[in-house]
């Protein structure tokens, strides 16, 4: 007798911004999650996001972006306290203090994409985490492409050749694509998780809701498989 094909893993696409501080925290509750989970079978993909496609592309100072989106630094600020704690909580640092500048992620997620075609899921999972401990924990400017070719090199690609592709456009209309259509498809705050793509949640919810809602979206991603509902279990959801 044949043995029974085996299922195939259920795709996490997380849809989140590297500037994100939710997305910082909501990042490492998924991991938490996903390792009270270990039988199930998942494959995460990091999705591009722009949470201010406003901000110019060599990015503007913290203060200007502050005022713009909050009203005024203090206003943000006032926050800082409970989204540090959230983010120590899990382990991360959060300085609010050394962020000096406010960059255009469209860069980090070409490195992100690329992280991922040379090392898988894991690669990008490297990639995308040293670029958020560089912005929130060090106060990086993410706008400086030395600094992401050294961050790039960090997880293992090469520094020159990185460097030299940042120079070029390469990527940036399949990352400015992919950020788009989650807008288009009702992405209004991230992080946002799409469990198999019969699940949605948003924000950085806690592990064991993640755990959970990750179970409940397997029994329906499996049954959706089985009818035929799902024909291609790699294709984005959106």
């Amino acid at each position: 007798m044949p043995a029974p094909t085996a299922l195939p893993a259920m795709p996490v696409d997380v849809v989140s911004d590297v500037v994100c501080p939710w997305c910082y925290i909501g990042k490492r509750r998924l991991e938490r999650a996903l390792a009270t989970t270990p039988d199930l079978p998942v494959v995460v993909r990091w999705r591009a996001y722009f949470l201010n496609p406003w901000v110019p592309r060599a990015g503007i100072s913290r203060t200007e972006y502050l005022t713009t989106k909050f009203g005024s630094v203090d206003r943000y600020m006032a926050n800082v306290p409970r989204i540090a704690a959230a983010a120590a909580d899990e382990g991360l640092r959060y300085d609010a203090e050394a962020i000096a500048r406010q960059p255009n992620t469209i860069d980090c997620h070409r490195l992100i994409r690329w992280a991922d075609a040379a090392a898988g899921p894991d690669g990008a999972a490297r990639m995308k985490q040293r670029l958020m401990d560089l912005y929130f924990a060090e106060g990086a400017d993410l706008t400086r492409r030395d600094v992401l070719a050294e961050a790039a090199a960090s997880v293992g690609l090469d520094r020159d050749a990185v460097a030299a592709r940042l120079a070029t456009d390469a990527d940036e209309a399949a990352v400015t694509e992919e950020a788009e259509a989650a807008q288009r498809a009702g992405v209004q705050g991230v992080p946002c998780f799409v469990l198999g793509g019969v699940l949605a949640i948003s924000g950085a919810q806690s592990p064991d809701y993640l755990a959970e809602a990750l179970s409940r979206a397997h029994v329906a991603f499996r049954d959706k498989l089985a009818t035929g509902e799902i024909a291609d279990p790699t294709a984005r959801p959106y």
